[in-house]
């Protein structure tokens, strides 16, 4: 049976936009960072989703992904979803296919929800309204003044009551860095630290019992989050108050299950843009409410505002710097901070993002969306 509303195409463009300064953290640095834009048309209307990836995936998406779902039926995104996941099942579903899997799902939901004519939200169903965000940022390249006037300017201009910082390049000055870092921010607000995995067990360990000294209230990766049973160990030893944080390299809803059933994290991060899209993150979304553990967002806040209600566990979203930055430059719609909350504009169809093609065209490096 043809369905009603088909998917006609699906075309995808790169843009690198480099950092407004050297940016690292405990395991690499960068100076750029490359946005994918994927658009899906259908009824006459036309989906955009994104992710932040390599300039590689355009060429996946626009052959074998838009090969395996275009004509299907624009109303059933999660049809396509698992066809796109079988369809890169010999190529490995993780790492590359998995950002672009995730772009194009968003982009489906976005059509389904703009040929309707109805917010994403209303779409998904909603559990709250509005989002608590965390300031992110904080990268190791930072002088101390600079990681001051960031996370103070969070907490005095945004009304963040959560701010995050990178530590781990240079482990022996990290408790120094937390130390500044707090001074800034205040007694009220609380500070979390992320080593992308760059200490081994016991250096996390006794870094962690310094860092409870300035009260940190969250360590994100004090280990790889490859190392399960390490995480484990981190987190039984961990001071009391300090909760273990991992997830944002999942990119399948396997790779969650199998870090909640190891009892890894007091709380689990995951991705839209890395996950597998709308589709996978409220699979995980499901499976932390059957654990019992609090998800949170990991980057692309614009991108999650709309699903993330929809999560009955959801905790907070990460404001991080760069994604604010590129969205902000490149989206009509971007969500702004109010008390430290975001939330979803319901007075547009879909997410509510309009990518702003003169603006980016400048920076666009493949594809052609």
């Amino acid at each position: 049976m043809k369905p009603e509303v088909s998917i006609d195409s699906v075309r995808a463009q790169a843009f690198e936009i480099p950092t407004d300064k050297p940016e690292a953290d405990g395991t690499i640095s960068w100076n750029s960072t490359t946005l994918v834009l994927v658009q899906v048309s259908g009824g006459g209307k036309m989906g955009v989703g994104y992710t932040y990836s390599n300039a590689s995936i355009v060429e996946l998406i626009c052959g074998k992904l838009a090969a395996t779902i275009e004509g299907s039926d624009a109303f059933n995104p999660q049809a396509a979803w698992l066809a796109m996941q079988r369809a890169v099942r010999n190529l490995g579903r993780d790492g590359l296919a998995a950002t672009a899997i995730s772009a194009v799902d968003t982009a489906l939901y976005d059509l389904k929800a703009h040929v309707l004519q109805i917010p994403l939200l209303m779409l998904l169903g909603s559990y709250r309204d509005s989002l608590p965000i965390y300031g992110s940022g904080g990268f190791t390249t930072y002088t101390d003044k600079e990681l001051q006037d960031q996370l103070g300017g969070w907490v005095e201009d945004e009304g963040c009551r959560l701010v995050k910082m990178k530590v781990g390049s240079e482990p022996e000055r990290d408790p120094e860095r937390v130390k500044a870092a707090k001074q800034a921010i205040g007694k009220d607000a609380v500070l979390f630290v992320d080593a992308n995995g760059a200490y081994r067990v016991q250096q996390a360990l006794g870094l962690a019992d310094e860092f409870a000294e300035q009260n940190v209230g969250w360590f994100e990766e004090p280990v790889s989050s490859d190392d399960l049973p390490g995480l484990c160990a981190v987190r039984k030893r961990a001071p009391a108050g300090m909760e273990i944080a991992a997830g944002e390299y999942a990119y399948t809803v396997d790779c969650v299950r199998n870090m909640l059933q190891a009892g890894a994290v007091d709380v689990q991060q995951a991705d839209v843009t890395r996950c597998g899209g709308i589709t996978g993150f409220l699979q995980i979304a499901a499976l932390c409410e059957g654990f019992h553990i609090d998800l949170s967002g990991h980057c692309a806040p614009a991108l999650h505002v709309h699903p993330a209600c929809a999560c009955p566990r959801l905790r907070h979203l990460e404001w991080f710097h760069d994604h604010v930055r590129i969205e902000r430059m490149l989206f009509e719609g971007a969500p702004v901070p109010n008390n430290g909350t975001i939330r979803p504009d319901l007075s547009r169809p879909g997410h509510g993002l309009t990518f702003k093609h003169q603006d980016a065209a400048r920076y666009a490096v493949s594809g052609n969306a």
